[in-house]
């Protein structure tokens, strides 16, 4: 029966509420799992940076394409693992992601109607604003002035990382939105 008419319903099965829960949190699962990944000790050169790069374009994504699974409670949540397993001070991932989360939910009604490329673009800037308000804050908690070089380093990451990420993630989605066709 469809939910915009009232009447009596059956209620969901245990396996349909299970499934529902199961599609509502994958996004935040799947991004925490991404985090833990990136914090394992590979040895590669710049890892925090990959770290923030992977959690700034996961919060972006969700946030614009499935905001019912990305509230921000869980953007919270998110930003405080990136800030529990990476090298910066407290705080500084959680008031990123969260207003990452808020910039991406302000623009995604014209964001979901545009192609590839204009939410590329859109990402790339709200990348380097999200790098930039990082090393500010890092500047300001550790009470001397950084050098950019860092910073500028993972808004390239994240801007070049977005297309390789964005792709399975919108398979991800459509796979969400649409389980009879996976």
């Amino acid at each position: 029966m469809d939910d915009r008419f009232p009447g009596i319903r059956p209620r969901p099965s245990l396996w349909r509420r299970l499934d529902r829960s199961a599609r509502l949190s994958f996004p935040a699962t799947l991004t925490a799992l991404l985090l833990l990944a990136c914090a394992l000790p590979l040895g590669i050169a710049g890892q925090a940076e990959l770290q923030a790069a992977v959690a700034v374009i996961c919060v972006f994504f969700w946030s614009t394409f499935r905001p019912a699974s990305m509230p921000p409670p869980v953007v919270f949540l998110v930003g405080l693992l990136c800030d529990l397993l990476g090298y910066a001070p407290p705080g500084v991932g959680v008031l990123t992601l969260l207003l990452m989360h808020g910039m991406a939910l302000r623009w995604r009604r014209f964001l979901v109607r545009q192609g590839f490329l204009v939410v590329w673009l859109a990402f790339s800037a709200l990348a380097c604003g999200a790098a930039a308000l990082g090393w500010a804050l890092t500047s300001l908690l550790t009470f001397r002035l950084l050098p950019p070089g860092p910073g500028m380093f993972q808004a390239a990451l994240a801007i070049g990382m977005y297309p390789a990420l964005a792709v399975p993630l919108a398979g991800a989605h459509q796979t969400l939105a649409e389980p009879e066709h996976a």
